[in-house]
């Protein structure tokens, strides 16, 4: 019996499939350019014509005030940067640890672990209990670890890398386990080499969330030196909007704050704060476009 082959897609068909999707591309751009525009805007512009794609009057005022204390940011930066890297390491491994027992058919709590795991999505302490436990009990108030211990653990992520490595044949570990390896050695030569889609497209997750994080900063750190960038913003957006709105404009004229550009300044931020995860994400679509159907899969 011959088998029947599949009809090739008809080159019109591709055309419209291409055309679909530029456009989603397009309109998934057009925000991010019409961003641009805003922060490269004169506040007089954005007041009397609006939002526009071509500013009507080119200012860099914006990015001249918010990099006026280079210093802050540069702290802050670093703050940020330095819970991203350590959080993002840390947590992938505490979560492919965590998953990887739930997704062996052959030890005995895999099923109770995988519903304990399942459990905490559903119901959580709540902020109050938390808020006590940081810093009451691990006295964690004003320090670094406060700001990477709450996101290390995540059960939607380690319910992802569970998924992920059940797909991975249990006839691979038997042999390394007839070849005399560990099961530590089966876990970092084996299981974390064949989780690589898996472990891109988690840490993706997990950057952003330490990256974005604010809410943690604002529970726990009062000291200066401690604030990420996030919190940073905030900070200032709340200024821009108190003075913005304060009745005290004439005083407030004094100290140049009377025509202070808060719409082109919040673009501005925004991008600063964006910039760095924008570019990086490009570098990590293959793996995260791998590790996000290779689930759907069937082998």
């Amino acid at each position: 019996m011959e088998l029947a082959l599949a009809k090739p897609v008809r080159p019109a068909s591709m055309w419209y499939i291409h055309v679909f999707f530029t456009l989603i591309s397009v309109l998934m751009i057009i925000p991010f350019i019409l961003v641009i525009a805003v922060s490269l805007s004169s506040e007089n512009s954005l007041v009397h014509f609006g939002y526009r794609f071509i500013p009507k009057e080119l200012s860099l005022e914006a990015y001249r005030i918010v990099f006026k204390s280079p210093e802050i940011w540069l702290k802050s930066y670093g703050v940020t940067i330095g819970i991203t890297i350590i959080g993002t390491v840390l947590s992938l491994l505490l979560t492919t640890l965590t998953a990887y027992p739930m997704s062996r058919r052959d030890f005995r709590y895999h099923r109770p672990l995988t519903f304990y795991i399942f459990f905490t999505l559903l119901f959580n302490g709540g902020t109050i209990p938390f808020y006590i436990l940081m810093t009451q009990y691990l006295h964690l108030k004003n320090s670094i670890l406060a700001l990477i211990i709450p996101l290390l653990m995540n059960p939607f992520n380690i319910i992802i890398m569970k998924s992920f490595l059940d797909k991975i044949s249990m006839e691979i570990i038997e042999s390394a386990k007839i070849d005399g390896s560990s099961e530590l050695r089966i876990f970092y030569r084996i299981i974390m080499p064949l989780s690589t889609p898996a472990l891109a497209t988690l840490g993706l997750f997990i950057s952003f969330a330490y990256w974005n994080d604010w809410f943690n900063a604002l529970l726990f750190i009062d000291d200066n030196k401690y604030v990420p960038l996030q919190l940073l913003l905030v900070r200032i957006l709340s200024q821009i909007e108190f003075l913005a709105n304060s009745p005290l404009a004439e005083a407030a004229s004094k100290l140049q704050f009377a025509n202070f550009p808060t719409l082109s300044v919040r673009m501005a931020m925004a991008l600063v704060a964006g910039g760095p995860m924008m570019i990086m994400f490009p570098f990590f679509q293959k793996y995260f476009v791998k590790g996000i159907t290779v689930g759907s899969l069937k082998s």
